[in-house]
């Protein structure tokens, strides 16, 4: 988490444009959009955030430009990403100054999930929550990831000449599968309802879970 936010920091694509007083003068600075997990929009986001902070923010505390940037957080799997950026400390706290039993029910809650029929995406982003402060690291948190994930995705990760081996390793090879995959069901409905409808548009597409 803290390599996410130092690079939202040394970082941060279009948005409304605000103009305010200041050694800048009346230098017209664009404020970022709202930005809620897509891929696709995490460069922009970040240059963005990064011109920002550069020119109004500079003089902020680390902590006020951490605030500011979450609060253009919100959406999709970013807002479990930001809970488990907001809660990171207060975990730490506990993790350090509490009992057990916190620890024994988030534990139990981990062993319990599964992908379903939700992306890589965000089966990540709840399997990281439901991680922070189970006390699983290492090697077991890496098999209770592989245990929870789809079987079709687990089985081609495993067969692999080279197959992941740390947790981060695990989270980006299965997103990047998990993303062809379904990529290649939408074409693949696209196709096929085509052809069905001699040129129409294709069906509603519905969530699919890997075999």
């Amino acid at each position: 988490m803290q390599v996410q936010i130092q690079a939202l920091l040394a970082g941060g694509a279009g948005g409304r444009v605000e103009r305010e007083e200041g050694r800048e003068g009346g230098i017209e600075v664009v404020k970022p959009q709202i930005f809620d997990g897509t891929s696709a929009k995490v460069g922009g986001f970040i240059a963005a955030y990064k011109l920002y902070i550069r020119m109004r923010l500079r003089g902020e505390s680390v902590e006020g430009q951490v605030q500011w940037i979450l609060s253009y957080v919100q959406g999709g799997t970013a807002d479990v990403w930001k809970e488990n950026v907001m809660e990171e400390f207060l975990t730490s706290l506990k993790k350090e100054f509490g009992g057990g039993e916190e620890e024994s029910v988030k534990a139990a809650e981990l062993r319990k999930l599964e992908q379903g029929g939700r992306t890589m995406e965000e089966f990540i982003q709840e399997f990281k929550r439901a991680a922070r402060g189970s006390g699983y690291e290492g090697r077991p948190l890496v098999e209770e990831f592989k245990r929870g994930m789809n079987g079709g995705i687990r089985r081609k990760l495993m067969e692999m000449e080279n197959p992941p081996a740390s947790i981060e390793q695990w989270y980006k090879r299965a997103t990047a599968l998990d993303r062809n995959w379904r990529e290649s069901r939408r074409e693949e409905e696209r196709l096929r309802g085509k052809k069905e409808t001699g040129g129409g548009a294709p069906k509603q597409e519905q969530r699919q879970i890997l075999p």
